[in-house]
């Protein structure tokens, strides 16, 4: 069991930050809560050593970011090969591949995707930084990642019943 400390505690913090993020239902909404929450999660990672994480977390922090003025595929793609490449460059063992598929899946979709689709992209990615967070040893993290799973699954059926209400009317 990892023993509580800074880094913890940042995790703790992005768990909350996470839950607060995939609640919001307005995509741009969502896309700045996301800068806030990798901006910290990157410090967490950081302070746990987890160099891979850090590094996919900071490149989550510019990609969201950008993806709140443009929707570009272009862009989108020139994210995924950099993160790609750094990823592959600084990671050190296997499972440092989980952060840079989950930063992967995310660019995509917030470059590519929107609504429910977005949201199960992120589903996706979630399962990727969540092995991750469990290998690294991030308390907050593993329960930011279990939560979005459910709060982001619950976040969906609500679109989609309120898409399906919309259908009907």
């Amino acid at each position: 069991m990892p023993e509580f400390n800074l880094a913890q505690a940042f995790g703790l913090l992005s768990f909350v930050l996470g839950i607060l993020c995939f609640y919001q239902k307005n995509d741009q909404r969502l896309r700045i809560m996301m800068v806030v929450m990798n901006l910290n999660h990157a410090l967490h990672f950081a302070l746990l050593g987890a160099f891979t994480a850090c590094l996919s977390a900071l490149l989550s922090v510019v990609r969201t970011g950008l993806s709140i003025k443009t929707r570009s595929r272009t862009v989108a793609y020139i994210f995924i090969v950099m993160t790609l490449a750094i990823g592959l460059y600084f990671a050190d063992v296997w499972y440092d591949l989980f952060p840079i598929i989950g930063t992967c899946i995310g660019t995509y979709a917030l470059y590519c995707l929107s609504g429910i689709k977005m949201r199960l992209a992120f589903l996706c990615g979630a399962l990727c930084w969540l092995t991750n967070n469990i290998i690294v040893g991030s308390i907050g993290g593993t329960m930011l990642e279990a939560t979005l799973l459910m709060v982001n699954s619950f976040t969906i059926w609500r679109l989609y019943i309120l898409k399906k209400a919309q259908i009907t009317n």
